[in-house]
């Protein structure tokens, strides 16, 4: 296959390197709400758009976790990262976790907000319809985003988040992303792995609770952490945008200021 190079966006000159990556619904936008205020001095941030999001909306490819890990790697071979941290929302907490078994020796940390654990996440029949729909209904986009929020967003919120989602995503590929996404179990190919790896779970999310955060990935990694946002329902980067940052850059900033190549 020919080398695919995922379009990103960097912010940042500090030593420590770390990619965020978007989830489901969104791409790299989905972390607009905390741009402003990241510690740029201590970070190199690379927002990326995975295939079938936002500038590679049109990209071709088989839209899985496995092959976004190695989409990362290729990006992080082409910036010069040698040693990097991986932050990734939902879906791209999976793709964070997949990182484990394709290149561990090259993270320093990995952060899951609201995270699709590494075995998968089946949907019950009722459930499966409504989330497979969602790729042509965008009531189901809407219903999915009001339920694992709480009920508790404005209207005019929930709207913009299905606008964006439907703007900056394929939904050829959108659907593709749902059967890597929820029917992947690629548990034994990370388990143990002694990466530090912090997952950020709101309390106000019903599908990926901390409850279910507490089950899949606190048992998967030796040295795991799990911080609990009473105030966030499963898109912390705009329910709860200073407090997220603060968690995952202290997390972060525990490793030292290290070196990760050039930027």
């Amino acid at each position: 296959m020919t080398s695919f190079v995922l379009p990103h966006e960097v912010h940042g000159d500090g030593a420590h390197k770390v990619f965020a990556v978007h989830g489901w619904f969104a791409d790299r936008s989905a972390y607009a709400a905390v741009l402003p205020d990241l510690d740029r001095e201590t970070f190199t941030y690379a927002l990326v758009d995975l295939r079938g999001y936002g500038r590679a909306k049109d990209a071709v490819g088989a839209y899985t976790t496995a092959e976004a890990a190695l989409d990362l790697v290729e990006l992080a071979d082409r910036l010069g990262w040698e040693r990097f941290s991986v932050v990734g929302h939902s879906m791209g907490g999976a793709v964070a976790q997949r990182l484990l078994a394709v290149a561990p020796h090259r993270l320093r940390r990995i952060v899951g907000v609201s995270p699709v654990p590494a075995s998968g996440l089946p949907l019950p029949g009722e459930q499966w319809e409504l989330f497979a729909d969602a790729a042509h209904r965008p009531e189901n986009r809407r219903a999915i985003i009001d339920f694992t929020t709480g009920g508790r967003r404005p209207a005019a919120w929930l709207d913009r988040m299905v606008d964006t989602s439907l703007e900056r995503s394929d939904a050829k590929a959108f659907r593709a992303w749902l059967d890597s996404w929820a029917g992947d179990d690629f548990r034994a190919d990370v388990e143990g792995s002694d990466v530090p790896a912090l997952a950020v779970a709101g309390e106000l999310d019903p599908a990926l609770s901390p409850g279910l955060v507490q089950e899949t990935w606190m048992s998967c990694y030796p040295r795991a952490e799990l911080c609990r946002l009473p105030s966030a329902g499963h898109y912390a980067m705009d329910e709860t945008p200073l407090e997220l940052i603060r968690v995952v850059e202290d997390f972060l900033r525990e490793d030292g200021p290290g070196t990760g190549g050039t930027a």
